[in-house]
């Protein structure tokens, strides 16, 4: 049988302290050095909740976790697959594809400017950032996980467990998760476009922009520095329809049809439109508010037969085209480290 001495216990005592620091001194303390959005000229400044603070640490962990498909229950659907920077943070299709293909049932909105939005969702169901999240994470159709389940398997990466302790201060969680998503989004601003220089549009951009805020009423509902009343409306697209809107969240019959009124920035590059998508193209939708949309007892009594000449419809689509951010797109404060 092997002896050992009082210095053998000793020197392996020791040893295992050691060891035990070096593994504390693994994980790092946290980094609380500011994120410093770039606001653009005229922009608020963006509110972040006290527990979600932006700093450098949180934005990057944030910008991982979006373009990583680990969120998803077969690790194939990321965030960014439903909200592409070349498009403006929103998607191509009339809805977009999760898990095994499956289709949702509403257009994927642009992620631009969502930090000033009061409530998240079409149909307003999410008051932040951080619980607008957990949706498309459960959603059976998008990826189809649970946050608890998702946060198991970021505890099995050293990146992100150094991440985490680095912008939290605590291992990968369902807290971590959301925060950090939630911070990176707040991030992605937009309002470099012709339509912030005025000197810089073309007479027919000046004569639809005229439009805009006159014959055609759109400032009613697409006001402000985000193009955005912020609210909700029915805006005639259907007689009767098979998405309920807004009623899903409120019960209440005057909320049948209705959904958010979207930020018009961008808006010629995140076709097709509407809630649903059902809208190819903005000559498209130009035509159905010139038209007056369809009956609905919950329609707007701002949406009502414009009369717009040709001329006039070709000068207000040349407005909307100057809503465009080009920087945004390729923007690589964005992209993927």
């Amino acid at each position: 049988m092997t002896k050992f001495y009082p210095i053998v216990y000793l020197f392996l005592l020791l040893a295992a302290l050691s060891m035990g620091c070096d593994k504390e001194k693994v994980l790092p303390d946290i980094d609380e050095t500011p994120f410093v959005p770039n606001l653009p000229a005229g922009f608020p400044d963006v509110v972040s909740p006290p527990d979600n603070q932006l700093t450098q640490a949180r934005v990057a962990l944030g910008k991982k976790l979006f373009y990583d498909p680990v969120l998803s229950v077969d690790s194939t659907v990321a965030c960014v697959s439903c909200h592409k920077q070349a498009l403006a943070f929103a998607d191509e299709g009339a809805v977009s594809k999760g898990v095994k293909g499956r289709l949702g049932f509403r257009n994927s909105p642009t992620l631009a400017n969502v930090a000033y939005l009061p409530l998240l969702m079409k149909d307003g169901g999410a008051e932040t950032l951080e619980l607008q999240v957990l949706t498309p994470i459960a959603d059976h159709a998008e990826m189809d996980f649970t946050i608890a389940g998702a946060a198991k398997r970021l505890q099995n990466s050293s990146t992100y467990i150094q991440m985490s302790y680095k912008a939290y201060n605590q291992a990968p969680s369902p807290f971590v998760i959301t925060r950090a998503l939630a911070a990176f989004q707040r991030t992605i601003l937009s309002g470099n476009t012709p339509a912030d220089k005025p000197e810089t549009l073309t007479p027919q951009q000046q004569n639809g922009k005229q439009l805009f805020f006159g014959k055609a009423n759109c400032a009613q509902c697409h006001n402000g520095f985000n193009y955005t009343n912020n609210g909700f409306a029915n805006n005639g697209l259907y007689e009767m329809y098979a998405d309920s809107g807004r009623y899903r969240i409120t019960q209440k019959p005057a909320d049948m049809g209705v959904f958010r009124i979207p930020s018009l920035r961008n808006v010629t590059i995140t076709p097709p439109y509407m809630y649903n998508g059902s809208l190819n193209t903005l000559a498209q939708v130009v035509e159905h508010y010139n038209t007056g949309g369809k009956p609905h007892p919950n329609k707007s009594p701002i949406i009502q037969p414009l009369g717009l000449s040709e001329q006039e419809k070709y000068n207000l689509l040349q407005f909307l085209q100057a809503l465009t951010d080009s920087s945004l797109l390729n923007n690589p404060t964005f992209k993927p480290d």
